[in-house]
């Protein structure tokens, strides 16, 4: 008789232990069916508005500095804006997903880039366009942020593929931006203005599948608690037990400085590759098009590197291969821009891919989805204020040197840190494994 309780207890316990797989709760049920389809769609939209905001600034910047009066000076540090911002507004996305969840933070994120773009047209002066490009770039910060906190949470056992995805997709829409803009805004009469705010409509857009939600306040609690993201209960530290801080870790600096060298790199690579080309007797429209080669680049690369990442134990050997491409393409760069051109602009946009590595191992890098909150906004906001400098002195060495051989030397010899830093970056650890 004393038996019977002993065999019974287990039996009720069991079920208990693992409640979510077999009968969730009503609520929880929906919305793990509503992420199925719109968080993929969510970040696929999501994703594709993160850099037209910059990008097709870009293409217009000469009409915009014209109309709005700036100088140079204003002009180049609009240019520098973008990193500034991730660094700034990137920094308070844990706390606002703590308190409101990942899904509505990036809710609230594409509608202040919508509300951001399609204010752009209406300034008058250089403030208020500054003003709303801010505004823009809060959203994409904190955006930027939380995507891979988002593939962590709806999809733990796809890390690799739904990082792709929004890779791919992101690199589409730089794309797109730098390569449509201007045929746009010509065929919409050639104002820059229409041409700046049509894209607010992709914003728009990009609002609608987060709306639903909105209502799955589980993301919140279940960053709060530091739960991992199919909601068992957190593997790393005791319960009561601090988080260890992001400065500490040694894991987390590793990541910072890759990804704030890549986007070095990144920024570079934008901003100065077709004036390198020009310079060595390419043609102008040539050098636009050879850009465009490299951005091209990271669409279909961006899906297969995080995909086979996550398949490695040490995402090393991915690292050292990425920046392997860059030594050769900037190597080829420094001895002959113009004869080798197409060739240097696929290896630099493979190079550049590293940037889906980087934020495919942030998501690697963390057991809980509180870690990984924490963990991309140090990564992130750290690396873009890494980042911020080297535009700017690539332009100082060249106006002071008179030419590209220093300025690519340096952009060369960044690869080689950005390889040891990444490696280490890469090692089959969490930062959990450190506390």
């Amino acid at each position: 008789m004393s038996d019977e309780p002993k065999t019974l207890e287990p039996a009720v316990t069991r079920p208990v232990s693992t409640p979510e797989p077999p009968t969730p709760t009503p609520d929880g049920g929906r919305a793990a069916r509503w992420a199925l389809v719109l968080v993929p769609v969510g970040l696929v939209l999501a994703a594709l508005n993160l850099r037209p905001a910059i990008t097709s600034l870009g293409a217009l910047l000469e009409e915009v500095s014209a109309d709005l009066h700036m100088s140079g000076t204003v002009a180049g540090v609009l240019t520098s804006v973008p990193p500034l911002c991730f660094a700034a507004f990137g920094i308070t996305a844990p706390r606002l997903a703590r308190r409101f969840g990942p899904a509505a933070v990036v809710c609230a994120g594409m509608a202040a880039i919508c509300a951001g773009l399609l204010l752009r047209p209406f300034a008058t002066g250089t403030a208020a366009f500054l003003a709303a490009s801010a505004l823009a770039l809060m959203g994409i910060a904190v955006s930027n942020v939380l995507m891979p906190v988002i593939v962590k949470r709806y999809f733990p056992d796809r890390i690799g593929s739904m990082t792709g995805l929004y890779s791919m997709a992101l690199a589409l829409g730089t794309s797109l931006a730098a390569a449509l803009t201007v045929p746009m805004t010509d065929a919409l009469g050639g104002d820059w203005r229409i041409g700046l705010g049509v894209w607010g409509a992709l914003a728009a857009l990009a609002v609608l599948p987060w709306l639903p939600l909105l209502r799955d306040r589980t993301g919140a609690a279940r960053t709060e608690r530091g739960a991992p993201a199919g909601g068992t209960a957190p593997a790393a530290p005791a319960a009561g037990a601090a988080p260890r801080p992001m400065v500490r870790s040694r894991t987390a600096w590793a990541l910072a400085c890759f990804f704030g060298l890549q986007a070095t790199g990144a920024y570079i690579t934008m901003g100065w590759m077709p004036q390198i080309f020009r310079d060595a007797g390419v043609p102008a429209s040539t050098a636009g098009v050879l850009l465009a080669v490299t951005m091209v680049m990271g669409v279909p690369l961006a899906f297969v590197i995080p995909r086979l990442a996550t398949r490695m134990r040490n995402q090393a050997p991915i690292v050292i291969a990425l920046g392997s491409c860059g030594l050769v393409g900037y190597t080829g760069l420094f001895l002959a821009p113009a004869g080798g051109a197409w060739a240097w602009a696929v290896l630099l946009g493979i190079s550049n891919c590293a940037f889906p590595l980087a934020l495919t191992m942030i998501g690697m890098r963390s057991r809980t989805g509180a870690g990984v909150v924490r963990l991309s906004a140090f990564a992130q906001s750290v690396g873009y204020l890494i980042s911020i400098p080297g535009p700017l002195l690539v332009g100082v060495l060249y106006q002071h040197s008179g030419g590209w051989g220093v300025p690519i030397a340096l952009m060369g010899g960044l690869m080689v840190p950005q390889m040891i830093v990444g490696s280490l970056a890469g090692r089959d650890r969490t930062i959990e494994d450190e506390s």
